[in-house]
C-alpha cells in the first residue's frame, strides 16, 4: 500500500513538472505572431471598421497567464477626419492561472492591468453620424452577418442557462491602471470641441469583499480635475446588493464635491440614495481663471462669489428625489425639495423657500438714455429662435414657492407665496399672494402653450398700497401720492413685449383716495394762470385730490377711459381718451367743473378767469400739456353768438332762416381740429 501511494505521488509530481514545463515551453515555441492577422480579421468583422495590432504580441501561462499587445487601432468609418475610434499604445494583463482554472473560473486572481496612452475619440459628423454609432445601413449589414454565422453554430457554453448562472466567487487586482489617456469629443454640427488629457486612473487592492480605493486625475481643457475615494465592496455577486461610495471630486483648484451613500443592485434595478455636499466656492473667480466670461453682466460687482450646495439625493431610472436642500447663493439660502417621476412624462413637485434677495444687484446695469434721444419703438433685436412648448405640454407640475424678501426693479417685495400647478400644458399660479408698500395683492395667473403661440390670463387685486413710494422705486419718478386698491384683468398672447403689448386686452378699476398728482396744477391749467404749463414758478406743480376713479379698458393693447374722475374740495375733472401702449403715445382730455363753496377759493376765482380744458399728448417719456382754447372760442361762440339776441333775430326773417344750419356749421368747422 504504501509503495502504491508512493507510486502514485511519483507520477503525480512527475505529470505536474510536465505541465508546469508545458506552460512554460509553450510560449517560446508558439509562434502567437501568426494568429494577429487572424485576429484582426475577426475583430475587424464584429465591429464593422477597421482593427490593427502591433508587432509586439507576448503570450505568457505560468504562474501568470499574460497577454501583452501593443499598438492597437479601431478605426472610424469612412467619413471622418480622425482615422482611429480608439487606439491603446499598450496593454498588458497577468491572471493566476492555476487558481483561475481550479475554480472553474471563478477565482479570479490578476496581478495588474494597464492601459498605456488610451485615446478615444467622439465625434459627431455634420450630417449627425457619430463614431461610436455605425449608419443605419452598416448596422444593418453587420447584424446580418452575424445572424447569418450565428445560424451555422451552436450555442456557447458561456450563454444560456449556463451564462445566466455565471458568477464570481473571488476577485483580487493588485493593480488597474491607465496612464495618459486621452478623450477626444467634437461636434461638427455645434462646431465645438471639448478635451479630457493626461488621464490617469488606478484602482488598488481590488476586492469582491473590501473597498477599492479609487484615484483618478485629468486635464479638461487644459484645468485641472481630479478624483479620490473609495467604492465597495461589491460582494460576491457584483452588481446585485449594496455598493457603498465615498467620493470627493476637485475640479478646477475652485469645486469641491462629496458624495457619500450607496446604490443598490447597480446591474439590475438600480437605486441609489446619495448625500451631495458642494463646499463653498466663487463661480466668479473660476470663470475668471478659466478665461470664460460670466453668463450675465450683473450690476454689482459683488455678486456671484458664493455658492453652495448640500442635499440628499433618492431615486431610481424611473424617479428620483431631492430632500433637505440647501442652496446658498452669496447672501441668500433657498431651502427646496423636488421630486420626479415619470421621466417619459415627467410628473414634478417641488417646495421652495428662498429667505432674501435683491435680484437688481444680478441685472445688468440699466442703459440711460441720452438727452435728446428719441426712444425708438418696437424690438430691434434680430430674430431669436422660436420657443419650443413640446416639452411643458408633457410636464405635470405642482408645487408652492415661498420668498421672504425680495427686491427686483428696486421695488421692495415682501412674503411672496406662489402655489403652481399644470398638466397637458395649462399652467396656473392660484394663489399668487405678496405684500409691498404697507398693501396687499393677490391674484392668480393662467399660462397656456397648448399651441405654439402662449397665451396668459392675469386677475389682481390690489388693497391699500402706497402708490408714491412704489412708483419713485420703480420708474425713478415723483407722479402721484395715495393709497391705490384696484382690480384688473389682463389677457396677451405672444412671446416678446411688441407682440404681447398689440395682444393686450382687460378692463380694470383704479381707486386713489387722499393723494395727489404731481408735476401738474390741474386747478391752474383749468383756470389758465400763470406757470400752469411750465412757464413760471419755481416750486414743483401738484394737485391734491381727495378720491382719484379711473375705470379702463385695453383692447388690442390701445388703453380707453371714458369714466376715469378727479374729485376735490376745489374742482372735479373728467379725464377721457386713450393711449397706444405699442407706440406708447398719449391722447386724454381733462375736462374741469368748479365745485368750491369756500369764500375765500370763491373770491380767488375772479370773473375774468376762464376754466380751460387741458389737452395731453406726447409721449410716456415725454408728456404735452396745453390749453384746449378750441374748446373755449366754439362755447364762446355758441353763447355769444348763436345764442346772441342779434343773430336769433336775424336768422327768424324768412330769406335767411334757410341759411341757419349752414351758417353754423361753417363757423363750427373752422375751430374743429383735425384728427
Amino acid at each position: 500500500m504504501k509503495k502504491a501511494i508512493k507510486w502514485i505521488l511519483i507520477i503525480g509530481g512527475f505529470l505536474a513538472v510536465v505541465v508546469i514545463a508545458m506552460l512554460l515551453l509553450i510560449p517560446v515555441f508558439l509562434d502567437v505572431q501568426k494568429y494577429k492577422p487572424y485576429i484582426e480579421r475577426r475583430v475587424s468583422e464584429s465591429a464593422g471598421r477597421p482593427f490593427t495590432m502591433g508587432e509586439e504580441l507576448q503570450v505568457s501561462l505560468f504562474p501568470w497567464a499574460g497577454i501583452s499587445l501593443s499598438d492597437l487601432h479601431l478605426g472610424n468609418p469612412p467619413g471622418f477626419d480622425e482615422k482611429d475610434f480608439i487606439s491603446i499604445k499598450s496593454f498588458e494583463i497577468r491572471v493566476k492561472l492555476l487558481p483561475f482554472l481550479l475554480s472553474k473560473f471563478k477565482d479570479i486572481q490578476i496581478s495588474h492591468i494597464l492601459l498605456n496612452e488610451p485615446r478615444i475619440a467622439l465625434i459627431k459628423h455634420k450630417d449627425g453620424y457619430t463614431t461610436w454609432k455605425l449608419k443605419k445601413e452598416d448596422s444593418r449589414q453587420i447584424s446580418n452577418k452575424e445572424g447569418q454565422k450565428s445560424q451555422n453554430k451552436e450555442t456557447s457554453p458561456m450563454e444560456g442557462e449556463y451564462g445566466k448562472k455565471f458568477s464570481i466567487k473571488s476577485l483580487a487586482i493588485g493593480d488597474l491602471t491607465i496612464k495618459d489617456g486621452l478623450l477626444l469629443w467634437i461636434d461638427h454640427t455645434k462646431k465645438e470641441k471639448k478635451k479630457i488629457s493626461n488621464l490617469n486612473l488606478q484602482l488598488q487592492d481590488v476586492s469582491l469583499n473590501r473597498p477599492v480605493n479609487l484615484t483618478v486625475s485629468a486635464q479638461m481643457d487644459g484645468k485641472p480635475v481630479s478624483i479620490k475615494g473609495n467604492i465597495g465592496p461589491v460582494g460576491e455577486t457584483p452588481g446585485k446588493g449594496k455598493v457603498p461610495l465615498d467620493i470627493s471630486v476637485n475640479a478646477l483648484k475652485q469645486i469641491a464635491i462629496n458624495l457619500k451613500g450607496h446604490i443598490d443592485n447597480p446591474a439590475q434595478n438600480p437605486k441609489f440614495d446619495l448625500n451631495i455636499d458642494v463646499s463653498p466656492f466663487s463661480p466668479r473667480k473660476m470663470l475668471v481663471d478659466t478665461d470664460m466670461a460670466l453668463p450675465v453682466n450683473p450690476s454689482d460687482a459683488g455678486v456671484l462669489n458664493k455658492i453652495a450646495l448640500k442635499a440628499n439625493i433618492k431615486g431610481d431610472p424611473e424617479n428620483i428625489s431631492v430632500s433637505d436642500g440647501i442652496f446658498t447663493l452669496d447672501e441668500s439660502k433657498f431651502n427646496f425639495s423636488v421630486n420626479a417621476k415619470n421621466f417619459s412624462r415627467p410628473d414634478v413637485t417641488f417646495d421652495v423657500d428662498l429667505d432674501h434677495i435683491d435680484l437688481d444687484r444680478y441685472l445688468p446695469p440699466k442703459a440711460k438714455e441720452k438727452p435728446g434721444e428719441i426712444k425708438k419703438i418696437g424690438s430691434t433685436k434680430p430674430a431669436t429662435k422660436k420657443a419650443e412648448y413640446a416639452p411643458l405640454r408633457q410636464l405635470i407640475l405642482k408645487g408652492v414657492v415661498h420668498v421672504g424678501r425680495l427686491k427686483v426693479n428696486n421695488a421692495a417685495i415682501k412674503d411672496i407665496n406662489v402655489r403652481l400647478s399644470g398638466r397637458n400644458g395649462v399652467f396656473h399660479i392660484n394663489p399668487l399672494t405678496m405684500k409691498l408698500y404697507k398693501g396687499d395683492i393677490s391674484g392668480k395667473v393662467t399660462l397656456d402653450v397648448k399651441k405654439d403661440t402662449p397665451k396668459s390670463q392675469i386677475k389682481l387685486q390690489v388693497k391699500n398700497i402706497e402708490f408714491g413710494p412704489l412708483i419713485r422705486d420703480i420708474l425713478e419718478k415723483d407722479l402721484i401720492e395715495g393709497a391705490v386698491n384696484a382690480q384688473i384683468t389682463l389677457g396677451m398672447a405672444g412671446e416678446d413685449a411688441v407682440k404681447i403689448k398689440k395682444t393686450l386686452n382687460g378692463k380694470g378699476e383704479l381707486i386713489v383716495k387722499e393723494g395727489a398728482v404731481k408735476g401738474i396744477d390741474l386747478v391752474a391749467m383749468v383756470r389758465n394762470t400763470d406757470g400752469a404749463y411750465g412757464f413760471a414758478g419755481k416750486e414743483k406743480p401738484e394737485t391734491r385730490f381727495d378720491e382719484l376713479n379711473s375705470s379702463f379698458t385695453i383692447t388690442n393693447g390701445v388703453f380707453r377711459t371714458t369714466d376715469t374722475r378727479l374729485v376735490s374740495t376745489l374742482i372735479r375733472v373728467a379725464v377721457s381718451g386713450k393711449s397706444d401702449l405699442v407706440g406708447e403715445t398719449l391722447k386724454f382730455r381733462i375736462e374741469p367743473v368748479i365745485v368750491t363753496t369756500s369764500k375765500a377759493d370763491k373770491k380767488k376765482m375772479k370773473r375774468s378767469e376762464v376754466m380751460v380744458p387741458v389737452l395731453v399728448s406726447g409721449t410716456f417719456s415725454s408728456p404735452k400739456f396745453r390749453p384746449d382754447l378750441k374748446a373755449i372760442a366754439k362755447e364762446q361762440l355758441e353763447k355769444e353768438v348763436f345764442e346772441s339776441k342779434k343773430v336769433k333775430k336775424i336768422f327768424k326773417k324768412k330769406k335767411y332762416a334757410p341759411y341757419e344750419d349752414a351758417a353754423k356749421s361753417l363757423l363750427k368747422g373752422l375751430l374743429d381740429e383735425k384728427e
